[in-house]
């Protein structure tokens, strides 16, 4: 049971957008193009950050999934053709990830709204860059909603390090115990239990619930049943 909730931090990906209908298309087109046409590259690519070209999603156990935008620059840098650099890599991503069609997993302008209704306080933190996070939220035609945007270049440890969130709870001048961390990934939720905050998990990811149950006060299929749990 959620008790004493003032605020609302939530993850991005796989949370407030579906994960797999907004990240697969992207992965497939970026192999696409960094493999230049060659199929081996391609299929070396698509093993290093564990997507499945054949299914078109990534892998459960993609370190891409949860982890920063360093991790597919690590991992793929080292099988680039000739002419990339990581640095360029980088770039490439950042501006690519930015332009990607973000899939929300129910309508987010009104549930946002009916959050904002009852005086809670809203928050976004995120494993992804805080730009491209800003982004996509204005896209999404919400990012007014939040009263910060976090993101793993924002100053902060990314997740599970709860760095990121007691950042929230101290520039919104609330108690952590009061906030709700709100997240797809085992990541999300072990940053929420260190920060001292509650945590729900939503199934809009890659995880599964019976990976997130541990780690959760709650287990919801979606945010969208979020105002329910918040009586």
């Amino acid at each position: 049971m959620l008790t004493g909730v003032t605020a609302v931090l939530f993850d991005k990906d796989g949370t407030l957008f579906d994960f797999s209908a907004s990240w697969s298309a992207w992965a497939a087109q970026v192999l696409q193009h960094l493999s230049d046409g060659d199929p081996a590259r391609a299929t070396d690519m698509a093993q290093a950050i564990r997507f499945d070209p054949e299914r078109g999603e990534f892998q459960p156990d993609s370190p891409v999934i949860a982890g920063t935008m360093d991790e597919p620059v690590r991992l793929l840098a080292p099988l680039l053709p000739d002419g990339w650099s990581a640095d360029r890599l980088k770039a490439y991503l950042f501006r690519s990830a930015a332009q990607a069609a973000m899939v929300p997993p129910v309508p987010l302008a009104p549930l946002m709204q009916q959050l904002r209704g009852r005086n809670l306080v809203l928050g976004v933190a995120t494993n992804d860059a805080e730009s491209i996070a800003r982004d996509h939220l204005a896209r999404a035609g919400i990012l007014s909603q939040f009263a910060h945007v976090l993101g793993y270049d924002s100053g902060f440890t990314p997740k599970p390090a709860p760095d990121m969130l007691l950042g929230f709870a101290q520039f919104a001048g609330l108690n952590p115990a009061h906030v709700v961390m709100v997240g797809d990934s085992t990541h999300d939720l072990v940053a929420g239990r260190a920060a001292g905050m509650q945590t729900v998990a939503v199934l809009t990811g890659m995880a599964g619930r019976d990976d997130l149950t541990p780690y959760a006060d709650l287990v919801l299929p979606d945010i969208g049943h979020l105002p329910q749990a918040l009586v």
